[in-house]
């Protein structure tokens, strides 16, 4: 399936910031990611109108909008292992969901409602998605700048599978919306329902299994000796 040329920076810039007024304003904003499409929301009642749209448990968590430079002074790890997310993610490129923990105090957590910051976050940690897409950093880069953190989920209703094109989102979750920003696939299109791969870098443990995850496994095994589970999905259609 060919991909739609993805618009130049201008564009990105210009529709970041519209995607970026728009949450500030309570709205909700549908948008292409790298891996696939993403609902935003920033406020209690925005979340609460995703919850309902996509039919989703209250007990699932969503995940705050990062970057690598909010991962960087948010999540609290040793060195070694933001290190090593260093190099999955800049020297590897891969999209990763890294899920660590923060400081009670942090001030870019503390910006959340109470509702908020239960629903994005758990037993201490916080959930940064990197590497999906240049329009993703641009949103979290104003997220940063501005210290109004944003929600993040799948663009799907829950349990459906992810989508990579807008056209396959349900209109129910469509209709949520206040602004639906379409760039044509996914660049990390797949045969099968996938999102990012999720690993909680306090004990490597995979959360989810994801698009790249046999590339993520390889870089953490190869050049940290660190050896993470197969794939089961995968061990299974082997």
């Amino acid at each position: 399936m060919a991909l739609k040329q993805i618009p130049d920076d201008a564009t990105i810039k210009k529709d970041g910031q519209k995607a970026f007024e728009c949450l500030q304003s309570g709205g909700v904003v549908i948008l292409h990611y790298d891996v696939s499409y993403a609902v935003l929301c920033a406020t209690d009642d925005a979340l609460r109108k995703v919850y309902a749209a996509k039919n989703r448990s209250y007990d699932r968590a969503s995940g705050v909008s990062g970057s690598y430079e909010i991962h960087r002074k948010v999540h609290v790890l040793p060195e070694e292992k933001k290190e090593m997310i260093r190099i999955i993610v800049q020297e590897y490129d891969l999209p990763l969901s890294v899920i660590a923990p923060f400081a009670p105090e942090d001030p870019f957590i503390g910006k959340l409602t109470p509702f908020l910051r239960g629903m994005a976050t758990r037993d201490g940690t916080v959930n940064f998605l990197m590497n999906a897409g240049k329009l993703r950093d641009e949103i979290a880069k104003l997220s940063w700048e501005h210290q109004f953190p944003i929600i993040g989920s799948s663009a799907n209703a829950s349990l459906k599978g992810t989508k990579y094109r807008v056209e396959d989102i349900e209109p129910e979750v469509l209709a949520a919306a206040d602004l639906i920003i379409d760039y044509g696939p996914s660049k990390h299109i797949q045969t099968r329902s996938l999102s990012s791969t999720q690993i909680d870098f306090r004990d490597f443990k995979v959360v989810r299994f994801g698009i790249c995850y046999d590339q993520i496994a390889a870089v953490l095994r190869d050049r940290f000796d660190i050896q993470l589970p197969a794939d089961p999905y995968r061990a299974k259609a082997g």
